[in-house]
């Protein structure tokens, strides 16, 4: 049994349980990685995600009235109930329930079909890795919510930023996009080349003896707010000062013709988030390519202007993407991945270097006298989807 199987099973014996019926309708959605293009999404630029097969089941039935009744099958099933017909507004911060009326309410605003429902939600996203358990949750809880109205074709796009917008205003995190698109849009065995202005999505086609290794650091990733608000800053003086709307629209050339110009750290965000949009770009035509090379050569790139330039790395963080990179050789290569301050490393490697990469693993934590971490090989897997009853 897969894991998704055995989430479904779950979640579908669960929805029986507290409601005495079966579910309708059982939609999925992934959790992502993100291989390339970090901090890129809020200038506009580059990123180049992929949707894993770890994610959120949401299995549901209608019901006559206009409410929402839930089951957190996760958290001991804690149950909530509220109204569609009546204003819905927040819990307190952090309450799990703010996903779901953020999405539910989020339904509404947009203008996409929801009514009462029955639901049970659960996940296999590992918590605190960065694997974006949030955007599945509020792409999972759409796309159900939507076809259990009887939209079976829905507007992924739209519920991205319904997603998004949950995130905003109900859950209290100002998150880009790209976790949601992600999300919505995964295509098995592709990455995805994200335009982050655009919105638009090019498939990517992962090779078939590659795999992805996503590996946590052990430091719990705090990507704190005041850091992450002092760096958005920073990239918006440096766009102001080059009078361009996003630093998407600034080139290498130019932003060193004009370094003299800049405060030093102003000039280093602008720097790194200017070369991550060309690498992330030569990533993706090195993945299409089967060119684990270069691709390698770019996320060592990558890693290396995350934490001199953008300075959002932790020495842990370094000393695993170091052992990775080491065991890997050239074929292949591993980065921090995410906001940075801990989390997770992600290694795109071949197949066939798997078994010396996880030894080099055992000796580094053995190493530092620490129990391994969580460790998860995967592949690009499929976007949001029904699954059949």
């Amino acid at each position: 049994m897969t894991p998704l199987e055995a989430l479904t099973q779950h979640t579908i014996q669960t929805f029986r349980q507290a409601y005495d019926r079966e579910p309708t309708v059982v939609a999925f959605a992934p959790g992502r990685v993100n291989l390339i293009g970090d901090h890129t999404d809020y200038n506009d630029g580059f990123a180049l995600p992929c949707a894993l097969e770890y994610g959120t089941v949401v299995a549901l039935a209608p019901r006559v009235d206009d409410l929402i009744a839930a089951h957190a099958v996760d958290l001991q099933e804690e149950k909530c109930e509220f109204a569609i017909d009546a204003p819905i507004v927040p819990m307190l911060a952090g309450h799990w329930q703010n996903h779901l009326r953020g999405a539910t309410a989020g339904l509404l605003k947009f203008g996409l079909p929801v009514g009462g429902a029955y639901l049970a939600i659960s996940g296999n996203v590992p918590q605190g890795t960065g694997l974006s358990s949030s955007a599945s949750l509020g792409v999972a809880l759409g796309f159900g919510l939507t076809a259990l109205a009887g939209e079976q074709t829905p507007d992924r796009r739209a519920l991205a930023k319904v997603a998004q917008w949950a995130e905003h205003h109900f859950v209290g995190c100002a998150c880009g996009l790209m976790d949601q698109i992600a999300s919505a849009f995964g295509q098995q065995d592709s990455a995805l080349l994200l335009d982050c202005r655009s919105l638009a999505v090019e498939p990517v086609h992962f090779p078939a003896d590659a795999r992805i290794l996503i590996v946590q650091s052990g430091v719990v990733r705090e990507l704190a707010e005041s850091a992450y608000n002092e760096r958005r800053a920073q990239c918006a003086s440096a766009a102001a000062h080059f009078g361009v709307s996003a630093l998407r629209d600034l080139d290498p050339q130019r932003l060193e013709a004009k370094r003299s110009e800049l405060d030093d750290k102003v000039y280093r965000r602008a720097r790194h988030v200017v070369t991550e949009n060309v690498r992330t770009v030569d990533a993706a035509r090195a993945i299409a390519q089967g060119d684990l090379v270069a691709l390698g050569n770019a996320m060592r790139a990558s890693h290396l202007s995350l934490k001199n330039d953008f300075e959002v790395s932790v020495p842990a963080v370094d000393a695993l993407v170091d052992c990775l990179n080491l065991a890997i050789g050239n074929e292949g290569g591993a980065r921090m991945t995410g906001g940075g301050f801990g989390g997770c490393v992600v290694a795109v490697l071949p197949f066939n270097k798997m078994d010396a990469v996880k030894r080099a693993l055992g000796a580094f934590w053995h190493a530092k006298g620490m129990r391994p971490q969580l460790g998860i090989v995967a592949r690009p897997s499929a976007g949001a989807f029904l699954l059949p009853i």
